[in-house]
């Protein structure tokens, strides 16, 4: 019914537009969306901004008011060309040559209609679109005697928007909740999402069943604002994109060099206890190497160039070719098998600038990218292994609760996909039988395979409920078969091994701009880059914190001392701006009694230790990886 809804909504909004904007507006896509709907325009006049989003809605209010119905119209093709001709609606022609390629013989319409007797009372409010909608009345009445369609039209009903649609629909403007939509905001679009073509209006909706929800919805979108990573990574000094280096390259300062270093470490640790082995591959590559793996064919336009002694070389996007070669250079039997690799490693892609945003999304990323080569009897052991990996790094993060699997597979457009369709049955097959045995909560989405073979794409809830597509595993019988790769079997044939490849958090910049949101810029100890900051009270007490400094840096904790001729209320408050784990207060008792007052920043508790049981406290929450505070 949601779907329904939303889609309702963007024909409503559509009439909204054509009501008080442009009679004239050209028509494209209208999709319901997860949060809501959206609808492309291609207006005669002024395109909307956001700041005329409040009378759209309003006029929206009122047309769900008018109890207007969702009148469905079937047709053959050449008519609804026809249709589009009169509608002036020549974009609409896209989408009905993409259906009658595929097959279709009915194409729909929706109407939206209203008494004409209600039609002839707000005409002086939307004189062009009465005048316009007249004549498309008119027009259909028409229609309706000279041509065969499935449709009814009384003499006293007004259509008041017209659009060809696959539906589904609402019967009624009544079956749509009130206080449950609101208009988001304007974007551009490049028509059929060519830059060549011209570009359209994007009118962006929040829709739900209930005002509750909605309230709710807002409630997170405001949140999330306070947790944006490019301003919290700005306020924090954690990263920087500099205009001299180029947009979408971030420089990480030390604090979130820390970080990524403590992430790409506890992933050499679990990868290091399943048998991976730490490999390393250059930056750039000669082309062969991608014509041969098929990536210069699909994603040529992506891929970077460099030229070097009248060479053509490509900056290295991904890395699975790399480790190919490495597994090619030996000879391998079937007691050797499987071969695990391990690289956290920097790839590069020529992504479009309006796709690019902040560390989720750059040109320059870094992937914590393996391989296994094994026999297709081992596959369920690696797959296995690879969802401990993924199960253990992310419940230690706190992101493992209601996660859910996509199991992603080939579409019907096959000539997107490399190799055999016997193989990628092999391959989809096997996946579905381990999610099952791994008890995976997943769901089939077709379109979304590599283009070398199906994946299991893992998506996690951050804090305040946000979905992100993280980890990946990928099962692949087509690049080996590419390379001519092989291990020998106990019989001393030659064997093709199954190739799985995996990410366990996909790119560590997208990532870790997942990460500041989902912990607000507040991380675990063992993550934080500044856990520990000690303040003097006077200059008397220095010497103390330098003691207590040195024993802290002894035993691994990352601390510093504020020196400064300033306030001890404002060192706190520099502290706390910098969302420093424990604030250490040092002064006359302290010093008597050997002792520190520690202040949490996340709890805000303040307590007084020895130092014996703070350096305890500290080690214990920071080996254990605890997500809450012990004090």
């Amino acid at each position: 019914m949601l779907q329904k809804i939303r889609h309702s909504l963007a024909h409503i909004l559509a009439q909204a537009v054509q009501r008080s904007r442009d009679a004239n507006v050209k028509l494209w896509v209208w999709p319901a969306i997860d949060n809501g709907f959206y609808y492309d325009f291609l207006f005669s006049n002024q395109s909307p901004s956001d700041t005329d989003l409040k009378q759209l809605q309003k006029t929206m209010e009122v047309i769900l008011k008018e109890k207007q119905s969702f009148k469905l119209f079937k047709t053959n093709p050449e008519t609804a060309q026809k249709i589009n001709q009169y509608l002036n609606q020549p974009l609409k022609n896209e989408l009905l040559q993409k259906f009658q390629d595929q097959g279709e013989t009915n194409i729909t319409f929706y109407a939206n209609t209203i008494p004409k007797k209600l039609a002839q009372n707000i005409q002086s409010n939307y004189p062009q679109w009465f005048q316009k909608y007249q004549d498309i009345t008119h027009f259909v009445h028409k229609l309706l005697e000279a041509w065969e369609v499935e449709w009814q039209l009384n003499q006293d009903e007004f259509i008041s928007f017209f659009d060809m649609c696959e539906g589904p629909h609402v019967s009624n403007t009544q079956d749509i909740p009130r206080g449950a939509f609101q208009l988001a905001k304007v974007a551009g679009a490049y028509w059929l999402g060519d830059e060549k073509n011209p570009m359209m209006t994007r009118i962006y909706g929040y829709a739900f069943e209930t005002p509750t929800q909605l309230k709710d919805y807002l409630h997170m979108l405001q949140e999330a604002k306070k947790r944006d990573h490019r301003i919290l990574g700005e306020k924090l000094k954690l990263f920087r994109i500099s205009p001299d280096v180029g947009a979408w390259l971030p420089l990480l300062h030390p604090a979130w060099t820390t970080i990524k270093n403590e992430i790409i470490n506890y992933l050499r640790e679990l990868n290091k206890k399943e048998g991976y082995e730490r490999i390393w591959s250059p930056h750039i590559t000669k082309g062969e190497l991608y014509k041969i793996s098929g990536h210069l064919d699909k994603y040529g336009e992506n891929i970077f160039k460099v030229s070097a002694w009248e060479n053509e070389f490509y900056l290295k996007p991904m890395n699975c070719p790399h480790h190919i070669q490495l597994f090619k250079d030996n000879q391998f039997s079937y007691r050797d098998m499987p071969i695990r690799y391990f690289e956290p490693a920097t790839v590069y892609r020529n992504e479009k600038s309006w796709e690019l945003l902040g560390l989720t999304r750059v040109i320059s990323l870094t992937q914590d990218d393996g391989h296994v080569f094994a026999r297709p009897d081992q596959l369920k052991q690696e797959v296995g292994k690879i969802v401990k990996i993924i199960k253990t790094f992310y419940q230690t993060l706190g992101l493992l609760d209601q996660y859910w699997v996509s199991l992603s597979l080939r579409g019907e457009d096959k000539e997107k996909y490399l190799g055999e369709d016997e193989l990628w049955d092999q391959a989809e097959s096997s996946l579905k039988e381990l999610a099952k045995e791994f008890d995976l909560n997943y769901k089939e989405v077709p379109g979304e395979a590599a283009f070398y073979g199906p994946k299991l794409d893992f998506m996690f809830k951050d804090a305040i409920g946000r979905q992100w597509q993280l980890a990946t595993i990928q099962v692949d019988f087509n690049l080996p078969q590419r390379f001519e790769i092989f291990y020998i079997d106990q019989h001393w044939e030659k064997q093709t091994p199954v190739m799985i490849h995996r990410a366990i958090s996909w790119s560590l910049e997208r990532f870790m701009g997942v990460l500041i949101e989902h912990f607000a810029g507040v991380f675990p100890l063992w993550l934080s880059p500044r856990q520990v900051r000690i303040l003097p009270v006077g200059e008397s007490h220095i010497s103390y914190a330098q003691e207590l400094y040195k024993k802290l840096f002894e035993n691994d904790v990352r601390v510093d001392i504020d020196t400064s001729d300033t306030s001890l209320n404002k060192k706190i408050r520099n502290a706390e701006k910098l969302h420093i784990n424990y604030i250490v207060v040092v002064g006359d008792k302290e010093v008597q009694n050997q002792s520190v007052a520690v202040r949490s920043y996340r709890t805000k508790k303040i307590t007084q230790l020895t130092v014996w049981q703070f350096s305890q406290i500290l080690l214990d929450e920071i080996q254990t990886k605890s997500l809450n505070a012990l004090l």
